[in-house]
Parts: structure tokens; C-alpha cells; sequence
């Protein structure tokens, strides 16, 4: 019935000649078409007239496909979704994407951008992909995205949400919607780490075991706080590792307990901030290595490096080493379980590549 897939969302406009006296159709009928088309927000056409106008209208309209995870953050799915559809229906031809858990999202992203990219070249209209969900769907999302030129849209709906943190957009869905409505976009890196993209950052050792702590399970009671109990809990069982690091040719040798390499990251992101902050469209990827050699000294670390964000400033602490680089590769010994994006990975060797300039992202503008 064409008045439930109105309802559904499934509808963008309907052009539908009603005659009073059409055989094809009965009173009730067009009275629940009507109905639906009023309750939905969706434009109805019944002449030839109104029907050019709302053709022309969707030609130059504003398309949006929402991916959107149901099983993401700790509110309820369905009244957040409602919230979403109508903040942002009233200005942009919205098009809803559940994500599955049978499905990678970067995969279903993918298939769409196929689609987007087989459009006529000219085809009237701009389109845009938009993420909700936690960190997790929106880099998987976003790396599917890079490279395409479709700007991307962010409505957090995680735990962390650093990606959303780190550039400002508010983590509230109105205020989300409100900055994708209002149009502005930055112009960002992002990376390669061996043959996945990378939206934020990867890390090896303290970094990977604190995430493979912090399980759905303790997030879902305890929500950031998880992150401070994993980091507590694999502070006390890391072990250090042997690290050779090429940059440019040049190659390094160290002891670690931890590397973090960044493309962006918030100031909560503390292994990231050895520079004392990301800085996410400078074609450069930020690396940080820890080395203490006691649990400590690592204490001492974690605090410097919390330091160095809160004044954005680098830090000097003597078991930290600080570089920028386009590329780099390590290699491990022993081999070290590897977090991409929140994703675990094994891998070894790892090499990162930056690619600058290559995802636009809606954000709000930055303060004067």
C-alpha cells in the first residue's frame, strides 16, 4: 500500500492524479494516501502542475543517507531516530540505513557510494552521507567515504565519541543535526594503516589491551568510566616490547609500552597528545612512545601527557618521544596485538600513511 510506504520513510514525494471518480481506487483510499502524506511531511502532487514543481524541487534538494546503529550508546533507538527524521527532514530528502550486525557498515557504505558515484555526472542535487552511531560506525563509515568527495555527516551516539569531541561537533543529536543543516565543512586527513583506513588512531600495547578491556558489557554500565577502569587494569599487566620504528628512511630503535599513532583525536585521547594536541588537516600523522621502565614512571607519563592537552603545549617528559610524519612502519617484538579505530587487529609489521585533505566532514566553524 502506497500510504504505509509513505509512513515507512521509504518516500521522498507522491505524484498521484486522484480523480474523484477513478475506478482504480476507492474513497478510502486517497482519504488514507492524504493521511499519510500529511502526517509524514512528504509533498503530494495531484495535477501535472504541482507535480513539476516538486520534481524540480527534489532536482535541487538536499539528499541524505543516514546510516544509523540501533545498538550504539545507551539511549533508546527508536525515540532517537524519530528525533533525527525530524530535525532533519524538513530541509533534506532523507533516506534511512539500519546497520546490522551480520554487515560490516563500512561495507554497506561502500555499496552505497557505488551507487552515488554511478549517478549521470551534472545530475542536479548534492548528497550526503550521514554516521550515527559510536565511534566505531562513524570511522567505519568515514573510511569509506574518503576519497569520494561526499561530505560526511556526524550524529554521535557512542561512548567516546572522540571523533565528534575532536572536532567540535555537539554530542547532543540537535545540536549534531543542527551543524549538518548549517552546511560548513572542514577538509581533513585521513590515513591508511597496511590496506584499512584509519579515521582517528591506532595503537600498540597500552593502548590495544585497555580497549580489548573495555568490552560492550562495561560500557554499557558504566559508559566513559569503562575506558578508566580498562586503562587501570592494563596498566598494572603491561609488559614492554621492542620497537623498530622507520620513518623517511631513517629507522629507530626503543622499548615501549606504547605507541599511538593519531590523525585525530580529543584531548581525552591522552597517549595521543604528546604534541599536546591532533591537529587533523596538517598532512602529518602525530606519533606518540611511551617507554617507562616501571609502572611509575608510566603513572608519570599518563600524567604528562594529560598535562601537555590540557595546556596544548608538547610535553618533555623523558620517557616520551613525540614525532610527525607522513608515513611510518614498526615493528614489534614480541608481535603486539594492534587497535585501529577501536577495532583489534593483528599485524606486524604496521605501516601508516597519511592521506591528506581527504575526507570532508560537516563541522561547526572554528572559533574566531
Amino acid at each position: 500500500m502506497a500510504a504505509a510506504r509513505v509512513l515507512s520513510g521509504e518516500v521522498a514525494a507522491v505524484i498521484a492524479f486522484l480523480e474523484p471518480h477513478d475506478p482504480g481506487g476507492t474513497a478510502l483510499d486517497r482519504a488514507l494516501l492524504l493521511r499519510a502524506c500529511s502526517i509524514a511531511g512528504v509533498p503530494l502532487a495531484p495535477n501535472p502542475a504541482t507535480a513539476d514543481l516538486v520534481l524540480r524541487g527534489l532536482s535541487h534538494g538536499r539528499t541524505a543517507y543516514l546510516l544509523f546503529n540501533p545498538v550504539a550508546g545507551q539511549g533508546d533507538p527508536n525515540t532517537d531516530l524519530a528525533l533525527i527524521r525530524s530535525l532533519l527532514e524538513p530541509q533534506l530528502l532523507l533516506n534511512v540505513l539500519l546497520t546490522r550486525p551480520e554487515v560490516d557498515p563500512a561495507e554497506q557504505t561502500r555499496e552505497l557510494v557505488d551507487i552515488l558515484q554511478a549517478r549521470p555526472q551534472g545530475e542536479p542535487g548534492s548528497v550526503m552521507i550521514v554516521a550515527c552511531g559510536g565511534d566505531g560506525t562513524v570511522s567505519a563509515v568515514a573510511g569509506a567515504v574518503v576519497g569520494t568527495g561526499i561530505p560526511l555527516g556526524v550524529i554521535p551516539r557512542g561512548t567516546a565519541n572522540a571523533f565528534a569531541a575532536a572536532l567540535g561537533i555537539p554530542l547532543d543529536p540537535a545540536g549534531a543535526c543542527a551543524t549538518i543543516l548549517a552546511g560548513h565543512t572542514k577538509l581533513l586527513d585521513a590515513a591508511r594503516c597496511n590496506d584499512q583506513p584509519m579515521i582517528l588512531l591506532a595503537g600498540l600495547g597500552f593502548e590495544a589491551g585497555m580497549v580489548n578491556r573495555a568490552t560492550r558489557e562495561l560500557k554499557t554500565m558504566l559508559g566513559p568510566l569503562a575506558y578508566v577502569l580498562a586503562g587501570a587494569q592494563q596498566l598494572v599487566s603491561q609488559q614492554p616490547f621492542a620497537a623498530r620504528i622507520a620513518i623517511d628512511g631513517a629507522v629507530t630503535e626503543v622499548q615501549a609500552t606504547a605507541i599511538t599513532v593519531a590523525n585525530v583525536a580529543p584531548a581525552t585521547s591522552v597517549l595521543a597528545q604528546g604534541f599536546g594536541r591532533v591537529i587533523p588537516d596538517d598532512g602529518l600523522l602525530e606519533i606518540t612512545i611511551a617507554s617507562p621502565a616501571s609502572r611509575l614512571q608510566g603513572l608519570n607519563a599518563l600524567a604528562a601527557l594529560a598535562a601537555s592537552a590540557v595546556v596544548q603545549s608538547p610535553t618533555t617528559h623523558p620517557d616520551l618521544l613525540c614525532l610527525r610524519a607522513r608515513h611510518i612502519t614498526i615493528t614489534t617484538d614480541p608481535p603486539q596485538t594492534l587497535v585501529i579505530d577501536g577495532e583489534m587487529l593483528e599485524a606486524d609489521p604496521v605501516s601508516f600513511t597519511c592521506l591528506p585533505a581527504s575526507l570532508r566532514v560537516f563541522a561547526p566553524l572554528a572559533a574566531a
